[in-house]
């Protein structure tokens, strides 16, 4: 090989590794704005048993820096799969712990309730990730005997009647995203190649593989949910942290300060003849 090939390789090369430094010094870097301690919450699906746990740590851990700005962001999906979705809107709507502020995204279960309000015959899709549940922990009796379309029609009529007007506010009134410092919080993911002020409410709610497989910068790390994984994932783009806490007992939360990340899960044990269900859309 000629001597001035052999150097422009090794000189390519040298430059690889500077640019590698340099972005791995800029993901270690990233920080949450000055003086703010924020705590980042998984998918908690209906369960409020896991809810009340984790924010007892929550609190807990909050004691250690008294002088900060304590923000919790719920990262959606509330509702269905566990059994307590009606319980788990009223312990958000009773606000945070003392001391803290929050901030409560929209996953996409959120926007399949919803959508069941305006189209009942939605329920032969929602009933398969989760939505029976839900409705059964607002008292909803009326399913019909198969589950017909005009079983779903009454049901969501007794729905929308038992429904509290709180909750429906509540519902309709969450955010799609929240951006402080170097962090974009949503509950699925962005769409890798498209700027952050331009995603489409489909992808932030619903978007998975294109996300997750993504090894790329998306101008922020994005603190996420929506995936199920064993444990918390810490990448340099982006931070999941749903951990399937509706089978697994595991609620999980990122703790964010400065340029410090850590996390708080819950370890309750298994519940007894409990077995992870599908999967379906998140």
């Amino acid at each position: 090989m000629p001597p001035t090939r052999t150097l422009a390789i090794v000189q390519f090369r040298r430059l690889l590794a500077k640019l590698k430094r340099i972005a791995g010094g800029r993901a270690s870097r990233r920080r949450t704005p000055e003086g703010i301690r924020i705590y980042a919450v998984g998918d908690i699906h209906g369960r409020a048993d896991l809810l009340r746990a984790l924010l007892e740590l929550i609190a807990a851990d909050a004691r250690e820096a008294p002088a900060v700005r304590k923000l919790l962001i719920y990262l959606g999906d509330y509702v269905d799969r566990g059994r307590e979705s009606r319980e788990v809107i009223e312990l958000l709507l009773a606000g945070p712990p003392p001391g803290f502020e929050a901030v409560h995204l929209k996953g996409n279960h959120e926007a399949a309730l919803l959508h069941f309000l305006e189209a009942p015959g939605f329920g032969h899709e929602w009933r398969h990730f989760g939505g029976l549940e839900t409705l059964q922990s607002y008292g909803v009796t009326d399913l019909g005997a198969r589950l017909a379309d005009a079983g779903f029609d009454r049901a969501r009529d007794q729905f929308a009647a038992l429904l509290p007007e709180a909750h429906r506010k509540f519902l309709e009134g969450l955010e799609l995203s929240v951006c402080l410092g170097d962090y974009l919080f949503v509950h699925a993911g962005v769409r890798p190649g498209v700027a952050l002020e331009d995603q489409r409410e489909e992808d932030l709610l619903w978007i998975r593989d294109e996300f997750t497989r993504w090894s790329g910068s998306f101008g922020k790390v994005v603190v996420h949910g929506h995936s199920v994984t064993e444990r918390p994932e810490f990448e340099p783009n982006r931070i999941n942290v749903d951990t399937g806490a509706y089978m697994t007992n595991h609620l999980t939360c990122a703790v964010l300060d400065g340029a410090q990340r850590a996390f708080l899960q819950t370890g309750l044990a298994p519940v007894s003849g409990r077995a992870p269900g599908p999967r379906g859309p998140g």
